[in-house]
């Protein structure tokens, strides 16, 4: 996969087939979307080429939006990776690009610089200036420029139910299960380890703390997960807290994974987290004991998890 940070950086001899959108989280509707894209460009003899954006156009459009995405671009990247995709067009989003036209955003960018032979859109696609040109449109443009369109309709894509923003609900009220679901992954993590208070050794159950880079990310609902990462070329399982560690007087929301039946030092690894159930809400214990008697119980549930796969 070829990858542009620029529409004007990227060149083809070949001729295009082209999906576009943001593509937060590259869910099963997406998934869909690319499928069909990765094998109408191999039918035809054309290259693949998906345009999306960043920074994601609400955050630039929506001066005061709190929006929180389910990928960093390089996790959209990593996703994008797995498809079979030829080219990905990453395009900076901003105010000059987003007072384009219909038709300019059609004949400045499709026509001339992807050089498309043919479109493949969801069934909801809006674009040009405020979003005000739709399928009906795009098809005159279609007849007017030479170029084809295809739309996946609602009823072929079974989980037309599913969006980014359902997602984000999801994980926001703990449905990590509806949220993988439509996903058609699990959810992860992306981020570096950090030197911690170290407090967890002091009972038994040692954290790598998770600094996440990005302030855009996604980050789930508080509370104990059961997750796994690849560690020195492994799949380690573990559990994961997100909060404040109410019961050691800790303010600060943090992510600490505590891995099971591994102990390395990882500070300045940059690992990847996925998440696999949310396990329960963060409590407040009266005792050290107490807490290390439930994370003990959080174990064995872990433990039982995945044994259960």
């Amino acid at each position: 996969m070829k990858i542009f940070h620029n529409i004007s950086s990227f060149e083809s001899n070949s001729k295009s087939i082209v999906t576009l959108g943001t593509f937060d989280g590259v869910h099963i509707g997406h998934q869909k979307i690319i499928e069909r894209l990765v094998q109408s460009a191999k039918a035809d003899n054309a290259e693949s080429t998906i345009l999306t954006f960043f920074p994601h156009p609400r955050m630039v459009l929506q001066e005061q939006t709190e929006i929180r995405l389910l990928n960093t671009i390089e996790e959209r990247i990593s996703l994008f990776e797995k498809t079979g995709l030829d080219n990905l067009i990453i395009h900076p989003f901003d105010r000059d690009f987003s007072r384009l036209t219909a038709e300019e955003f059609v004949k400045n960018i499709l026509i001339e610089k992807l050089n498309i032979r043919r479109i493949i859109i969801g069934h909801d696609h809006r674009f040009g200036r405020n979003r005000t040109a739709d399928i009906n449109d795009l098809t005159e443009f279609g007849l007017l420029y030479g170029f084809e369109v295809e739309q996946i309709s609602a009823q072929e894509i079974q989980e037309a139910a599913v969006s980014s923003t359902k997602i984000r609900h999801a994980l926001q009220v703990g449905n990590l299960t509806l949220a993988n679901q439509y996903l058609g992954y699990n959810y992860f993590l992306t981020g570096t380890i950090q030197e911690g208070k170290k407090l967890g050794r002091t009972i038994g159950f040692p954290t790598a703390n998770l600094k996440i880079e990005e302030n855009y990310k996604l980050i789930p609902k508080q509370g104990v997960y059961i997750v796994d990462a690849m560690l020195e070329g492994k799949s380690i399982r573990g559990m994961m807290n997100i909060g404040t560690n109410p019961t050691l007087g800790e303010n600060a929301v943090s992510i600490e994974v505590h891995f099971l039946d591994f102990d390395a030092n990882l500070y300045g690894h940059k690992i990847q987290v996925n998440l696999y159930q949310f396990l329960r809400e963060e409590q407040k214990f009266e005792s050290l004991e107490l807490l290390k008697k439930q994370l003990n119980k959080d174990k064995n549930q872990t433990h039982a998890y995945f044994n259960s796969l």
